[in-house]
């Protein structure tokens, strides 16, 4: 789920400081959690910032100057397997990565190693199925 806008999370805290209106109220009048309201106002009241925590998870091996270079390599040799990808971005920069790294960046960009077979299947059942 994404984060709620930091405009929205302004207009909550301005609605709370400026109007006389209960916590339960004010969750109520924006369709959020009453449990949001209360840690926006707590983290408002503690910090003065309203912006919202990043999420949990693991940083990236890749950043993105690294990943057009990969990106680069997959536009010139597009029938390379993962190893030789890997192989190639460790030559190319110096950057060692897994090839579980290298499939899950290719498909978040939406790319497939999915290889096509050169004869269509049809031809290759229809062979078999030819009376003798």
């Amino acid at each position: 789920m994404k984060a709620y806008s930091l405009d929205f999370r302004k207009k909550i805290v301005d609605t709370y400081h400026n109007t006389p209106i209960s916590q339960r109220q004010l969750a109520q009048k924006f369709n959020v959690a009453l449990s949001f309201i209360t840690k926006l106002l707590k983290q408002w009241r503690e910090t003065g910032n309203l912006e919202s925590k990043p999420l949990p998870g693991r940083p990236k091996k890749l950043n993105s100057d690294q990943e057009q270079v990969l990106l680069e390599i997959l536009a010139e040799n597009n029938d390379w397997t993962l190893a030789e990808y890997q192989q190639e971005l460790k030559a190319r920069i110096g950057v060692e990565v897994s090839t579980t790294t290298i499939c899950r960046l290719f498909k978040a960009r939406g790319y497939s190693l999915k290889k096509k077979p050169c004869i269509p299947q049809r031809n290759i059942v229809s062979e078999f199925n030819k009376p003798a």
